[in-house]
């Protein structure tokens, strides 16, 4: 039997990129070795999918061994933390010492843009870079995959209340241009990794959507998916990161997100990239298609229903 691919944070909310991997693997029919945090609803339905699913804590050395024995290739993704540099070593010295002969790492956008003398406000960003580093040194055959603003994981998050409250897109971005991508992309160009890694080693993809645009644009965008007039409303930022301290965000989560609304303001995040479509074949998705397909998060009628 083939050795399994252990791909960690396996049991996030549907459409997440470990959940996507595991189940685009499964439906490849490759072995998925499936990394939780806890054994619930999410690891049945994985498991009952055909997954191996393996509970443990990406800190925990002994959970590490135990995820890890047996696998020769793994993607290593986890959500923002304090505690990330730390976790992503502790995974890369057990792969080290287990043979991994593939690390398939998540990093962000914004380190392409950063060196050992310019770094940016977020010290989740500093982490990221310090991860690349130690993933460099650590002499494991590594890819890192960089994608630019998660259409799911911000837009989706940040964007739904103000859009069915008040028809609007409330955003510190000012004229900032940026090119967000779909969590299902990423996910897709991982799982290609994943399933033939040996041309990808040591080397670095950019994922952005298929447009670099003003949230001047991307309102127009929702306007046609939902077939009513959204409008972009510009909002300082620092009322946006009172906002969301308000809704009970962790400090270092609001420190990176104001971060990242600071280098839109500035361009930063006005990148593109045809990684996506070179690896997998196929387009990302556009804003206006994403919101199209999560219409009834954006509406009135959900908001009732909730």
């Amino acid at each position: 039997m083939a050795n399994p691919i252990l791909v960690t944070g396996a049991a996030g909310r549907v459409g997440a990129v470990g959940r996507t991997i595991t189940e685009l693997l499964l439906k490849q029919g490759k072995a998925v070795r499936a990394m939780v945090r806890n054994e619930d609803e999410r690891a049945r339905a994985l498991r009952d999918r055909g997954a191996e699913v393996v509970v443990g804590d990406l800190l925990n050395l002994d959970s590490m061994h135990r995820a890890i024995a047996g696998c020769e290739s793994m993607y290593f993704g986890m959500s923002v933390s304090d505690t990330y540099l730390a976790a992503t070593v502790n995974a890369a010295a057990v792969a080290e010492h287990h043979g991994v002969k593939a690390f398939i790492n998540m990093s962000q956008m914004t380190l392409a843009q950063m060196s050992i003398t310019e770094t940016t406000p977020s010290p989740q960003h500093k982490l990221h870079w310090l991860a690349e580093q130690a993933l460099n040194w650590s002499g494991l055959p590594v890819v890192h995959v960089r994608p630019t603003v998660l259409l799911e994981g911000f837009f989706l998050i940040f964007t739904s209340d103000s859009v069915r409250e008040s028809n609007q897109i409330r955003f510190p971005f000012g004229e900032g241009k940026t090119s967000p991508v779909a969590e299902e992309d990423v996910a897709r160009v991982v799982a290609a990794l994943l399933a033939d890694p040996r041309p990808h080693m040591g080397k670095i993809y950019h994922l952005t959507g298929p447009q670099s645009e003003t949230m001047h644009f991307f309102a127009q965008e929702y306007s046609k998916a939902l077939g009513s007039r959204i409008t972009f409303a510009d909002i300082p930022v620092e009322a946006w990161r009172n906002g969301l301290l308000e809704r009970g965000l962790p400090v270092h989560l609001v420190n990176h997100l104001t971060t990242m609304a600071d280098l839109h303001r500035a361009g930063r995040y006005d990148r593109m990239s045809d990684d996506v479509l070179t690896l997998t074949g196929q387009r990302p998705l556009s804003v206006q298609e994403f919101v199209r397909r999560n219409a009834a998060t954006f509406t009135a009628s959900a908001k009732g229903a909730a």
